[in-house]
C-alpha cells in the first residue's frame, strides 16, 4: 500500500511538472509581445503620437544605437542612461510591426564601426584628459539610401528622448524638405530696397529657414487659398489683410495645416508707411499688425495697440557716444527663468531678446482652445499705449507711473485645441466650419523685432562668407518653432516625459536641514567678527598715536575671545557636518536591513505561516475520513 502512494505521488508530480510546462508554453505563445510598464511615471509608455508614427512606417527603417560600452566603464550615470535609451528604442522596435530594426554598436578605437559612426554623423565626447571618447548617438536609414542621426544623446534631454528618437523616425519616414509658405509684410527674404536703391540682403532667420525647409512666398494681396502641398504657414507682420487672405488662412488651420503667425503692436522694421519726401510719414505711420477675425474665432485676445514693459528684464541701450547705457524697459532679455522649459520648443534655451512685444490671452468665453506659454515677462511687468513708445527720447520715462500688473504676461505661446471657422457666412463648396483634428496646433508670437538680426545676431562677411555670431537664441527658437511644426500631429502631440532619475528625497530633505543649521552657524560666527572688529576699532580710537600699533591688554583680551570663540564655532560646524553623514549613514543601514533581513523574513514567514495553514487543512481532511 504504501509502495502504490509513492508510485501515486511520483506520477502525480510528473503530471504537475508536464502540466507546468505545457501552461507555460501556452502562457508564451498567448502572450507573446506583451509588457506592463510598472514605473511609477511610465517612462517605457509611449505615447499615442509615437505609436501613430510607428504604426504608418511604410518600409524598413534600419536603427543603429552606437554606445562605447569599454570607454564609459569610468561613467556611471552615462552608462545607466544608455540603458534608458536602449529600453525606449527596444520598445519602439517591439511596436512597430517588424519595420523597426535595431542594432546597437560598440565603435571601439580605430576600428570600422567607429569610421561608420562618425561618417553616419555621430559625434564622440572625450571624456578624459588622456583622450578618450565615449559614442552616444542613434544613427538611421531607410530603403532609399536616406539616413538621419541624433550626433549624441545628452542625459540632460531625457526629458525630450522620445520626441527626438520619434522625429528621427518621421525623417526618415518622409525624407523630402517640407513645404513652408511665407506671408511677411517685413523684408526678411532678400530684394531690391526703394530706399537705398540697393539689394539687400536676407535676415539671418531667413537663411536658416531656407537651409532647413522648402520655403515658398505667399502674396497676401492675391492670396485666396493656402497651396495643398504647404506643410506649414508663416505670417509676419499681418496688416490689414483681406478676409479673403484671412479665410484662406482660416480654412487652412480648420484643414489639419500648422500656423506660425507673429504679429507685433510695434514693429521697429515695418517700413510700409515710409515717404522719401516726409520723413515724419514714417515716424507716425501705424507699425501695428493683427488678425482680429481669426484670433476672436480661436479664442485669443490681443491687443494691437498695447506693448509690455518688465523694469526687471530691460535691457540697457546706448543713447549716444560718451553716455552711459540706460535700461530700456520695452526692449526685454528673456532668460531660462521666463521660457517654458516643459515644451521643447524652448527647453534647451538660454535667453530670447524681444523688443515693444504684445501679449496674448486666452479670452474667457473660449471653451476648446488652450493657451500654453512659451515666453513670458516676470510678474513685474505691465502693458502700456504702443504711442508712449513712438519716438521715445528717454528710456527712463517709461518707468514714471510705473505699476506692476503682478502677473507675467504671455509674449509666445502655443495654441491648440478644435477650431471654429471665423467665417460661418460663407458658403464655398468643401468650407469648413471646424477643424477636422480636436488637437489642431498653432504657434503664437507677439513680436516681430525677435527675428531681426540685430535682436540676435551679429552678421560680418568674411573671405566672401557671411559668418554669423548669435548672442541670444532668438535664430533657436525660430528654426524650433517651424521644425516642430514641419512635423505631423502625432509628432507635435508628444510632450516632455519624466526621467529615469529617480531623487532621493529623504536624504535632500536631511541635506537641506543641515545647510540651514550650517549657514545659521555661519552668520553667527560673521556676527560676532563684525562685533569684534567693532570692539578693536573703538579701542584703537581710544589710544594715542605713538601707542597705535600696540595692542592693549584689552584687545588682547578682547581678540583671544573671539579666537576662542571661532574655535567652538567651527567645532559645531563640523559637529554639523558630522550628524549630516551620521544621519545619511543611519538611513543607508535602515535601507540595508530592510532589504537584506525583514524583507526575506516577512516572504519566509509568510512561506511557513501558508505551509503550516496547508498541514492544518491535510490534517482536517484525513481526521474527517478517519
Amino acid at each position: 500500500m504504501q509502495l502504490n502512494r509513492k508510485a501515486l505521488s511520483g506520477t502525480a508530480l510528473a503530471v504537475l511538472a508536464a502540466l507546468f510546462v505545457a501552461v507555460m508554453l501556452l502562457v508564451n505563445v498567448a502572450f507573446r509581445g506583451a509588457r506592463a510598464d510598472l514605473t511609477q511615471n511610465h517612462l517605457y509608455t509611449l505615447s499615442d503620437g509615437t505609436r501613430n508614427i510607428l504604426k504608418s512606417i511604410d518600409e524598413p527603417i534600419d536603427l543603429y544605437l552606437f554606445f562605447s560600452d569599454k570607454a564609459s566603464e569610468g561613467i556611471p550615470q552615462l552608462r545607466s542612461y544608455f540603458t534608458t535609451v536602449r529600453e525606449m528604442l527596444q520598445e519602439m522596435a517591439a511596436r512597430s510591426g517588424g519595420k523597426l530594426r535595431l542594432q546597437v554598436i560598440d565603435p571601439l578605437p580605430f576600428s570600422e564601426d567607429e569610421d561608420r559612426a562618425a561618417s553616419l554623423g555621430l559625434q564622440a565626447v572625450p571624456v578624459s584628459a588622456s583622450g578618450d571618447k565615449v559614442f552616444l548617438g542613434i544613427a538611421g536609414t531607410n530603403s532609399t539610401n536616406g539616413h538621419a542621426s541624433i550626433p549624441f544623446l545628452q542625459p540632460d534631454k531625457e526629458a525630450f528622448l522620445e520626441y527626438d528618437i520619434a522625429k528621427l523616425i518621421h525623417e526618415l519616414e518622409t525624407p523630402k524638405k517640407p513645404v513652408v509658405g511665407l506671408l511677411s509684410g517685413l523684408p526678411i527674404s532678400a530684394g531690391f530696397d526703394p530706399q537705398t536703391q540697393q539689394m539687400r540682403q536676407p535676415w539671418a532667420i531667413y537663411q536658416q529657414w531656407t537651409q532647413l525647409f522648402d520655403v515658398k512666398p505667399v502674396d497676401a494681396a492675391t492670396l485666396k487659398a493656402v497651396d495643398q502641398d504647404m506643410d506649414v504657414l508663416i505670417v509676419v507682420q499681418p496688416k490689414n489683410l483681406s478676409d479673403d487672405a484671412q479665410y484662406a488662412i482660416d480654412q487652412f488651420v480648420l484643414r489639419g495645416g500648422h500656423l506660425l503667425v507673429f504679429v507685433d503692436p510695434s514693429a521697429e522694421l515695418d517700413s510700409s508707411g515710409a515717404d522719401p519726401s516726409n520723413p515724419m510719414a514714417g515716424m507716425m505711420a501705424d507699425r501695428s499688425s493683427d488678425l482680429p477675425k481669426l484670433f476672436k474665432a480661436w479664442g485669443v485676445e490681443y491687443d494691437p495697440h498695447k506693448v509690455v514693459i518688465d523694469r526687471a528684464r530691460g535691457l540697457p541701450i546706448s543713447l549716444g557716444e560718451g553716455t552711459a547705457p540706460v535700461r530700456h524697459a520695452g526692449i526685454l532679455g528673456l532668460s531660462q527663468a521666463d521660457l517654458n522649459h516643459d515644451d521643447v520648443l524652448t527647453a534647451n534655451l538660454d535667453s530670447i531678446n524681444v523688443s515693444t512685444a504684445g501679449s496674448f490671452d486666452l479670452a474667457k468665453d473660449a471653451k476648446d482652445e488652450k493657451l500654453v506659454p512659451l515666453l513670458q515677462t516676470t510678474s513685474d511687468a505691465m502693458s502700456v499705449p504702443a504711442d508712449r513708445l513712438r519716438m521715445l527720447g528717454d528710456p527712463s520715462s517709461l518707468l514714471q507711473g510705473y505699476k506692476a500688473a503682478g502677473s507675467p504676461f504671455v509674449i509666445a505661446a502655443r495654441l491648440s485645441g478644435k477650431f471654429k471657422t471665423a467665417f460661418p457666412e460663407r458658403t464655398d463648396a468643401g468650407a469648413l466650419k471646424e477643424s477636422k483634428d480636436d488637437n489642431g496646433q498653432i504657434v503664437l508670437v507677439a513680436d516681430t523685432d525677435l527675428l531681426s538680426d540685430r535682436m540676435w545676431v551679429q552678421v560680418r562677411p568674411f573671405l566672401g562668407q557671411q559668418i554669423m555670431n548669435p548672442f541670444a537664441n532668438n535664430g533657436d527658437f525660430a528654426v524650433n518653432a517651424l521644425d516642430n511644426m514641419a512635423g505631423s500631429s502625432d509628432l507635435i502631440s508628444i510632450r516632455g516625459r519624466a526621467t529615469s532619475q529617480r531623487p532621493f528625497t529623504t536624504v535632500e530633505a536631511i541635506k537641506r536641514n543641515a545647510d540651514e543649521r550650517f549657514r545659521a552657524k555661519e552668520q553667527d560666527l560673521q556676527r560676532e567678527l563684525s562685533e569684534t572688529e567693532r570692539k578693536l576699532t573703538e579701542l584703537q580710537s581710544a589710544k594715542s598715536q605713538d601707542q597705535a600699533q600696540i595692542l592693549s591688554a584689552e584687545q588682547k583680551a578682547e581678540l583671544e575671545k573671539f579666537l576662542d570663540r571661532k574655535l567652538e564655532i567651527r567645532k559645531e560646524l563640523r559637529q554639523v557636518r558630522r550628524q549630516l553623514d551620521a544621519e545619511i549613514e543611519s538611513l543607508g543601514t535602515r535601507l540595508k536591513i530592510v532589504n537584506i533581513v525583514l524583507m526575506p523574513l516577512l516572504v519566509t514567514l509568510a512561506a511557513l505561516a501558508f505551509a503550516w495553514w496547508r498541514l492544518q487543512r491535510r490534517r482536517a481532511a484525513q481526521g474527517a475520513h478517519a
